[in-house]
């Protein structure tokens, strides 16, 4: 008998050459290599990502590939995006080439989709190529927007990139996909190693591979490449429930992957309520005239008043901490959201005076439509931050509601309104030491967001009206829609400047990255931001 290390070494060997051409028409029997969130279903989809908030998915072939550096290869998936929030995902997936000495743990979840981490992406020692699916605009990474395809080279700023979709064989016009769509999509990725040439194409599941590519670009991987790597998908979970199904693969070095058979791959799980039972649907209409007429007009009267407080409630809501109101109690609080009541206005929506029926509690209710420049994920974001951040110096969310066209956030009411207000002549005068209390009161709450809490926040919008003031003229600092959470020791890595031009710091807009130390002084600068305040205000 062969000695055990030399029959384990002969084991591998087979196991590298032997992978020279696979296809996967559901994953079953694959034997896949997987780690963090990955996992293959009891129906045989490959499921990538998971309910799980902000982890690592990774799924290779078993067996390592010998590239040779000079290898031509081909490969096609089919995939399925499915978001607990129709046609939104805040994370994608992508297919990469590894090499075998890489470890993944370090990489990070969310926009850096497994594949690196804020400190190696763009390193050419990671020895990285992937083609990403990525359904969120990221400007830190350069992306085009929140639905491309992108050629990745150790780095998420994509070596190329294109909007999903596919050109019509028929008529050569382009036709939109959006890649969260929920429905099955397959890609096909060829490399050939003798025109250093990457080709990339998307259609609909079932149709037939697109004449024209949707991507090619000209890139050699021998350099790239390990001789022996990886072959398989990476994602990583994010703050809203979505699920990255891999449904069928297959992949060739030096020639064409083989077809794949679409009768043979698994199906999807079922989404949304289950049909109808055909039974009621003929027994229904078999009722008696009178009883259908009652029925209706008790109907029309339950339904107005359920249009008129309805909201929208999804599973994903459950892990955020905030309190969730009904529309009915806030509809009450402000009085059916009366002018007499109406605090302010602006681009970001109106706000609201109010008093909770029961506690009595004066709130402040700030109604955003989805048309305005706070959207779905600004709303997001605002939400999972303040919503867990616990400080004297920081206007406190006590919790929020949502309804079809327009998001709602309820916060404690500030009886002294904003910070400008009072330093423009519209409220009364500040002495300096209120001045210097605010001051302080405003610098205590960064520096708890900066360096006690569990992450770091960066406001990146502070200005004179984002500083409310209480009952005892303490600064309170709101207003989150544009924050940022990084891990401590992080670098924010983003190019794309926000916030209100004339009040940021000047290192942000030449150096676009925002900081805490840029955010230490955002707001000094324009003369209607904190300047008035005090002019010695500043840290670096």
């Amino acid at each position: 008998m062969l000695p055990r290390k030399l029959l384990l070494l002969l084991l591998v060997a087979v196991g590298v050459e032997a992978g020279v051409e696979f296809a996967y028409e559901g994953f079953p029997a694959a034997g896949l290599s997987l780690d963090g969130i990955a996992s293959v279903t009891p129906d045989g989809l490959l499921l990538l990502t998971n309910d799980t908030d902000l982890n690592l998915a990774h799924a290779f072939h078993p067996a390592p590939l010998r590239f040779h550096r000079t290898s031509s290869f081909s490969t096609t998936f089919v995939f399925a995006i499915v978001s607990e929030l129709n046609d939104l995902s805040t994370s994608g997936f992508a297919f990469l080439v590894a090499p075998t000495s890489r470890d993944l743990s370090s990489a990070m979840a969310a926009q850096y989709l497994g594949l690196f981490n804020a400190s190696d992406n763009g390193d050419a020692r990671n020895r990285v190529f992937a083609v990403e699916l990525d359904t969120v605009r990221n400007p830190e990474f350069a992306d085009m927007n929140d639905n491309h395809v992108g050629i990745d080279v150790n780095s998420l700023n994509s070596s190329a990139a294109a909007m999903a979709g596919y050109y019509d064989d028929a008529t050569g016009a382009f036709r939109n996909l959006s890649l969260a769509s929920r429905e099955p999509m397959q890609v096909w990725v060829d490399y050939d190693a003798a025109a250093t040439e990457i080709t990339v194409a998307l259609a609909p599941a079932r149709s037939p591979r697109p004449r024209r590519p949707l991507l090619t670009t000209r890139i050699d991987l021998s350099t790239v490449v390990a001789d022996t790597a990886y072959v398989g998908f990476s994602s990583g979970s994010s703050i809203v429930m979505c699920r990255h199904y891999v449904l069928g693969w297959s992949f060739s070095l030096d020639g064409a992957a083989p077809a794949l058979d679409h009768a043979k791959l698994p199906k999807l799980p079922r989404i949304g309520p289950k049909p109808q039972s055909k039974t009621l649907a003929i027994a229904l209409p078999m009722v008696t005239t009178a009883a259908v007429l009652a029925a209706v007009g008790v109907g029309l009267l339950l339904l107005r008043r359920r249009l008129r407080y309805a909201e929208l409630r999804e599973d994903w809501e459950v892990e955020f901490g905030p309190h969730r109101f009904a529309f009915k109690d806030l509809f009450d609080a402000t009085a059916g959201f009366k002018d007499k009541r109406l605090l302010g206005t602006g681009g970001f929506g109106s706000v609201y005076r109010g008093v909770l029926p029961g506690t009595r509690t004066e709130v402040a209710v700030k109604r955003v439509s989805h048309e305005s420049r706070q959207g779905m994920r600004e709303f997001i974001a605002e939400v999972v931050s303040i919503g867990r951040l616990r400080h004297r110096n920081l206007v406190q969310l006590l919790g929020y509601c949502r309804r079809k066209g327009e998001l709602l956030l309820v916060y404690y009411y500030m009886p002294n309104s904003s910070l400008d207000k009072h330093l423009h002549g519209h409220g009364h005068a500040l002495d300096w030491a209120q001045r210097l209390r605010i001051i302080k009161g405003v610098a205590s709450g960064l520096l708890y967001m900066h360096e006690d809490w569990e992450q770091v926040v960066i406001h990146r919008d502070i200005k004179a009206s984002n500083v409310l003031l209480d009952g005892d003229m303490n600064g309170r600092l709101g207003d989150f829609g544009l924050a940022r959470l990084y891990d401590h020791g992080a670098d924010p890595q983003t190019t794309h400047v926000v916030g209100t031009m004339g009040y940021l710091a000047p290192e942000l807009v030449r150096t676009g990255k925002a900081t805490t130390a840029s955010c230490w002084r955002t707001g000094c600068w324009g003369t209607g931001g904190m300047a008035p305040l005090s002019a010695r205000w500043t840290r670096s």
